[in-house]
């Protein structure tokens, strides 16, 4: 296992090996900030000196993270197999990092391990065809454990004396709602109207957030009823996530939570790569501006969300990796 340090705060590193046990990295390439570029190839340059000591069978790569593209290329110029967890998504806005991590992560991979039929065809539509698989959503496995995981672990609900689906919650950290002040006020200016005494908005905050809110403070007061937290353990998210009343975002992954806990969701970006959530009802675009978004919140807080196991697998994704890994390095 490497970890390569993109994500470094202590609240977004270390306390995810500590709760959920995993065994601590092999490699901590601590690269931590930067820009895209100096990330990008820092890690590069650090990986491919892990893979000439380890000369590894496969090189496993999940998602659309600088960590994703910097592995992959690391491991194709070495003429390593790339095995890509989650590939095929596409929400077809190349101005968006992480879709252009995506879009030439796929392109050099030798297994494609995707989440939904509907990645299998974005593949396909690019001309790839060779290597692919539809696993389901390893995703799924992962709150499925962790959810049973949370209920006994996580006391974030009494520490801040919230009740189940009395409070509604929100994530904010894309490159293109935390570089626009304008459009970050915006967002922040919904939440202020929305929230009540009665329905409180919990907000914990990324890093970058964090940073950008504080380059605003004089032109934004927010209410009471807007908690604004530090970065959470996943623990204390997915507690969160479980009794919510709505949720809104602009992160991949806490849109599909929302819908493995059974939450309406609304989704803070012109276009989503999960589309399935959004064709079925689970989930609503609601951009970042002010109006739309006070009303695709009042639209989904009307909605019922239930789970529809042909969307995502039925969380034995992780069993069928290792199944297609094995035929793949013929052991």
């Amino acid at each position: 296992m490497v970890h390569t340090g993109q994500h470094y705060d202590e609240n977004m590193s270390q306390i995810f090996f500590d709760e959920l046990e995993i065994p601590e990295p092999a490699y901590n390439l601590g690269v931590g900030s930067g820009s895209h570029g100096k990330m990008t190839g820092t890690m590069l340059e650090k990986i491919e000196e892990v893979m000439l000591k380890e000369h590894p069978d496969i090189l496993l790569v999940y998602g659309d993270t600088n960590s994703t593209l910097a592995g992959a290329i690391a491991a194709a110029k070495l003429h390593v197999p790339v095995g890509h967890v989650e590939a095929g998504l596409r929400s077809f806005n190349r101005r968006m990092p992480e879709e252009i991590n995506r879009v030439l992560t796929d392109h050099v991979s030798s297994l494609l391990l995707c989440p939904t039929e509907t990645a299998v065809r974005n593949l396909r539509a690019e001309g790839i065809t060779k290597g692919v698989f539809n696993i389901g959503d390893v995703m799924f496995d992962s709150f499925l454990y962790n959810k049973r995981l949370a209920e006994r672990k996580s006391k974030i609900l009494a520490k801040m004396g919230l009740k189940p689906k009395s409070f509604c919650l929100a994530t904010v950290h894309r490159e293109e709602n935390t570089t626009s002040l304008e459009r970050l006020a915006g967002i922040f200016q919904v939440l202020n109207e929305l929230a009540t005494p009665e329905c409180t908005f919990v907000v914990p905050l990324h890093p970058r957030t964090s940073k950008a809110l504080s380059e605003m403070e004089d032109r934004h007061n927010f209410s009471l009823a807007v908690r604004l937290l530090d970065p959470i353990s996943y623990l204390d998210m997915i507690q969160l996530e479980a009794n919510a009343k709505v949720i809104l975002t602009d992160s991949g992954g806490v849109q599909k939570e929302a819908y493995f806990a059974g939450v309406p969701c609304v989704t803070l970006r012109e276009e989503t790569e999960w589309v399935e959530l959004v064709e079925n009802g689970f989930n609503m675009l609601g951009g970042h501006d002010p109006d739309r978004i006070r009303e695709a919140f009042e639209t989904m807080a009307e909605r019922d969300v239930y789970i529809n196991r042909d969307l995502y697998g039925d969380g034995k994704a992780s069993e069928e990796t290792i199944s297609i890994l094995c035929k793949f390095l013929d052991v």
